[in-house]
């Protein structure tokens, strides 16, 4: 593993090093291991909300192994049986493992919420958001300004571990690695999940000021590696590309990667993961046609995901169409009409007026996905960095922070 003393320029320079690379490396790592469950292929999709729903996944599955994570649903919501929650869970027939990112911020709905996961058997592995920086969820002390109170923290997890193992489904925790500079949690809060018998920890590499913004730490990623040596630790931020894949894995000693922004309009990204780590050099490189039928195959999977309800699934469609044909020559009145269609015919007829012929664009087509923004300030409760302990004005407060889906 590389040493982790040097500065995020490092990791840059890996990253280049790698896709620069004139013979294919390949990821000699073995298969993740999650309690009884076997992933061949240690890759993970991340969830993210409004994205990583049954139609995505079935695209992502199609391409390469891995494991895929389901959008995130509040315990709460769960607790509750609110339609939209058991939606969220719904899992394919064909779709195994089955796994469910829950967020919550209560230790006893945390437990109630999982214990029905289990006992009505609707998941093989869950996994528990510690990761989401949105205003709206941190103000109140969820997402990750939650790990900064540490007994919180525990009593979320250790809830979580007692009622999966009471059928040995694997718990998991995605999280940043801090609120910022000055107050990172993630070699503690790693500590403190390994202690309570989680299968394996994934880091962001982000603090919450930086959102999406900058660059991912990866020496950080390879910090906790070191500092959890019996638990496999997953590193995340900044993969887009298969070589990225392979430069973290070398960089950080990971023993699998995250893959979130990177595979959003590109569910390939997943064969090219998994020819990366059979040592092949194969990389998908669709041409316009293959996307516009993948894209269109992506709207008829939506309406399947939304009970046949057809306006519900083209609204869905609406916000994939600039990553799809991110570098493509589609033109600014075409992406415009796309980006209002409202039925799957109208989307064929306006698809194909769209050159069957032109070929993948290259690196125009690659990089990062969506707007990384700059960095925010952190919004959290007032007095919330003073102790690592909740008052009981937090204590009221942030049982507001549970909503019904937030991006993580």
């Amino acid at each position: 593993m590389t040493a982790v003393t040097d500065a995020s320029p490092r990791a840059e320079t890996l990253r280049a090093a790698a896709s620069t690379a004139q013979t294919p490396e390949r990821l000699n790592l073995p298969a993740l291991t999650l309690g009884p469950l076997t992933i061949d292929t240690p890759v993970v999709l991340a969830p993210m909300a409004g994205i990583t729903n049954t139609a995505f996944r079935r695209l992502c599955r199609e391409y390469g192994g891995g494991l895929y994570v389901s959008e995130m649903v509040t315990a709460r919501a769960l607790v509750e049986r609110r339609p939209e929650s058991l939606r969220i869970i719904h899992h394919d027939p064909d779709e195994v493992p089955r796994s469910v990112q829950v967020y919550s911020v209560d230790p006893v709905t945390t437990g109630q919420a999982v214990r029905m996961l289990v006992q009505e058997d609707h998941a093989d592995h869950i996994d528990l958001n510690f990761g989401c920086p949105v205003p709206k969820v941190t103000k109140r002390g969820g997402g990750s300004a939650l790990p900064w109170k540490s007994e919180l923290f525990a009593s979320i997890v250790g809830a979580a571990v007692r009622e999966a193992s009471k059928k040995d489904i694997p718990v998991t925790v995605k999280m940043r690695r801090g609120i910022d500079e000055d107050h990172l949690t993630y070699l503690e809060a790693g500590r403190t999940a390994r202690s309570l018998g989680v299968a394996a920890v994934a880091l962001h590499g982000r603090t919450m000021e930086q959102h999406y913004s900058g660059t991912a730490d990866w020496d950080s990623i390879a910090r906790l590696r070191e500092a959890l040596p019996d638990i496999p630790v997953l590193g995340n931020g900044d993969i887009w590309s298969a070589e990225d894949a392979i430069a973290m894995v070398r960089h950080t000693g990971v023993d699998g990667v995250v893959i979130g922004r990177g595979c959003q309009g590109r569910p390939w990204l997943f064969g090219d993961l998994q020819n990366a780590f059979e040592g092949s050099d194969e990389r998908f490189r669709p041409g316009l046609a293959k996307v516009a039928d993948t894209f269109h195959r992506h709207a008829e999977l939506l309406v399947d995901t939304f009970g046949g309800d057809e306006g519900k699934a083209l609204r869905d469609i609406r916000k994939h169409v600039a990553w799809y044909f991110k570098g493509y020559q589609v033109g600014g009145e075409l992406r415009a009409r796309l980006a209002q269609v409202p039925d799957l015919a109208t989307l064929r007829e306006l698809l194909d007026e769209l050159d069957p012929n032109a070929p993948y664009p290259g690196a125009d087509a690659e990089g990062p996905r969506g707007r990384a923004g700059s960095p925010k300030r952190p919004h959290l409760p007032e007095g919330w960095l003073d102790s690592r302990e909740l008052n009981a004005e937090q204590k009221s407060l942030i049982q507001a922070a549970e909503l019904d889906v937030s991006g993580g």
